[in-house]
């Protein structure tokens, strides 16, 4: 049974940082494109950042520069680290993994392109 478990969320003020972490089990996702997306009250889930079999991330505008995704592919776990939160930072954190390993290089954006996603991990930032 697969399953990814994300932990780490929490309170922070404004301007601290969080580390969330998304442990998988039931198969390895080593070359499989992973993300993070959040979900605000009455809002749709929104893409946060996505790193590619390679290595390389891909970030929404509104974290880039601030947030850092990552992964232990030994640990089978993917990391989050955001920085500088702010207010609008606020919401359920995500960890999302495809089902296909793909030939090329690619991230994804969209939720439907994942098939696999954890329970979520509330992050409040207060102002």
């Amino acid at each position: 049974q697969v399953q990814l478990v994300e932990s780490g969320g929490g309170l922070v003020q404004a301007g601290g940082s969080l580390r969330l972490s998304c442990a998988a089990s039931g198969r390895s996702f080593s070359n499989n494109v992973m993300g993070w997306f959040r979900q605000a009250p009455g809002k749709e889930r929104e893409f946060v950042a996505a790193r590619a079999k390679s290595g390389s991330g891909t970030y929404s505008d509104s974290v880039k520069g601030r947030f850092t995704i990552s992964r232990d592919n030994a640990k089978n776990t993917l990391y989050l680290q955001m920085n500088s939160l702010k207010p609008e930072d606020t919401a359920v954190y995500y960890c999302a993994a495809t089902d296909v390993v793909f030939a090329t290089d690619v991230v994804f954006t969209i939720p439907s392109r994942y098939k696999y996603w954890g329970q979520g991990a509330q992050v409040t930032v207060s102002s």
